[in-house]
């Protein structure tokens, strides 16, 4: 009898101990680069005239984890000043990243 309510004292303590283990406080998952500029490009006023307006976009971060457009290629003027606009000297928050990397990244604008 005795041994039975030591088993159960030593499962109810292992039990309770990895409940108090578990992490409660939620965690900042950081988004991906391609996920925050594409929040920064989701808001613009085209019309759905300018519909599949597209461009690639070349890029470096600098030291402050800043976009810093190096060159965009699309076809439209305007397209391609709203991009510039809206992403130079932009923050991006990412936990590892390489300062003087290239990155080209498709952007694509549907109306």
């Amino acid at each position: 009898m005795r041994k039975i309510s030591l088993v159960l004292a030593v499962a109810m303590l292992l039990s309770t101990a990895s409940v108090f283990a578990n992490d409660l406080k939620p965690k900042n998952k950081v988004k991906s680069l391609s996920s925050q500029i594409s929040e920064m490009l989701s808001e613009n006023s085209f019309t759905s005239n300018e519909t599949d307006l597209r461009a690639q976009v070349r890029f470096t971060l600098n030291n402050e984890q800043e976009i810093v457009v190096l060159s965009i290629d699309a076809d439209d003027e305007i397209l391609e000043d709203f991009v510039k606009a809206k992403l130079n000297y932009k923050k991006v928050d990412l936990k590892e990243y390489q300062e003087g990397k290239l990155y080209t990244v498709g952007v694509l604008i549907k109306g």
